[in-house]
């Protein structure tokens, strides 16, 4: 089977190295253009393209996937399927028709389940005690299409979704070569999805990443681990914007039971009242880490990355001075 793949990101690496060890045939790999990239802006190849060239895959980088020119371009590869994962364009429909098998998708959720650009960010940040992958056949709506195989997997406690991202990218793999092995042998039946029953994951943002600290610590925590690493859940501590990791949550119990005297910072600020205003540190230290009021509960941190600076752990933040209990997060 001649295979036309469509990915940029690391995430769809291992399905692209999955296709070449199981003697699939390759025949291309579109995936976007260089972008500028690090502090000084040098144009950077994609993930899949570095693999592409490495393995000796012909390469398309169109600006956009459209128009005569291009068509023409993977027409001439002769492609009998398209595999798509993550590739970061929405292909039309001449596009997905164009070979005679079509097209499928690797999608890191259990569709009809965030459908859209960021399934794994949201399966994180919306609590989800399970996700998974699934292949399924592309149409014109968005990740709309029958589903050929699916394959769940449980979200780990404490788990990022940059840990979930390559644990899924894996697993993704995988479920790609199962669902070729059903289409090849006749034995796939693609089933309709649910579309009453759709939620959606849209793409993740700086303005979507910002911590609301009037959710409860379960509810925040689960958000800053969904934007960890990129694009980094964030708040505003004296009009400047940090940025904090490595969550733990602290019952409403656990807030009250707070003996009076380590409710300071490592230089012996003011006592604070368990009942604090959101947003507001109860504790820094660096044991426990920069503890902050929620609406609920509050949450530990152990890493942060100020403005213009490396991500760090909270410790060297308090001994540098830049947090102290009773300061108050935005």
């Amino acid at each position: 089977m001649k295979i036309l793949f469509w990915g940029t990101p690391a995430f769809a690496v291992p399905s692209l190295r999955a296709l070449d060890d199981e003697g699939f045939e390759v025949v291309g790999v579109v995936t976007q253009p260089d972008r500028p990239a690090g502090r000084g802006r040098r144009l950077q190849a994609s993930p899949v393209k570095d693999v592409a060239l490495e393995q000796g895959f012909p390469v398309l980088t169109p600006d956009v996937p459209r128009g005569g020119e291009f068509l023409a371009a993977i027409r001439a590869l002769e492609p009998d399927l398209s595999v798509v994962v993550a590739y970061g364009h929405i292909l039309r429909p001449e596009v997905l028709d164009l070979p005679p098998g079509g097209s499928i998708n690797v999608h890191a959720s259990l569709l009809p389940e965030l459908r859209g650009a960021a399934p794994i960010h949201w399966a994180i940040a919306r609590g989800f005690p399970t996700t998974g992958v699934t292949i399924m056949r592309m149409v014109e709506g968005l990740d709309a299409g029958p589903i050929i195989h699916q394959v769940s997997e449980p979200v780990v406690d404490d788990e990022t979704s940059g840990d979930l991202t390559v644990r899924l990218s894996e697993l993704g793999a995988e479920a790609l070569i199962e669902a070729l092995a059903l289409l090849a042998a006749g034995a796939a039946e693609e089933r309709e999805q649910d579309h009453d029953a759709a939620t959606f994951a849209p793409k993740v943002d700086r303005a979507v990443a910002r911590i609301d600290w009037t959710r409860s610590a379960t509810a925040v925590a689960a958000h800053v681990r969904g934007m960890d690493a990129a694009p980094g859940a964030w708040t505003q501590l004296g009009g400047t914007s940090v940025k904090l990791f490595r969550p733990g949550v602290w019952s409403e119990e656990e807030v009250g039971a707070l003996e009076p005297g380590r409710l300071h910072n490592n230089g012996g600020a003011p006592t604070l009242p368990p009942e604090t205003r959101s947003g507001t540190v109860m504790l820094a230290s660096a044991s426990d880490g920069v503890v902050v009021r929620c609406g609920q509960g509050a949450v530990a941190f152990h890493e942060v990355q100020p403005p213009g600076k490396r991500r760090m752990p909270v410790a060297d933040w308090i001994h540098g001075r830049g947090i102290g209990a009773g300061q108050r997060f935005e």
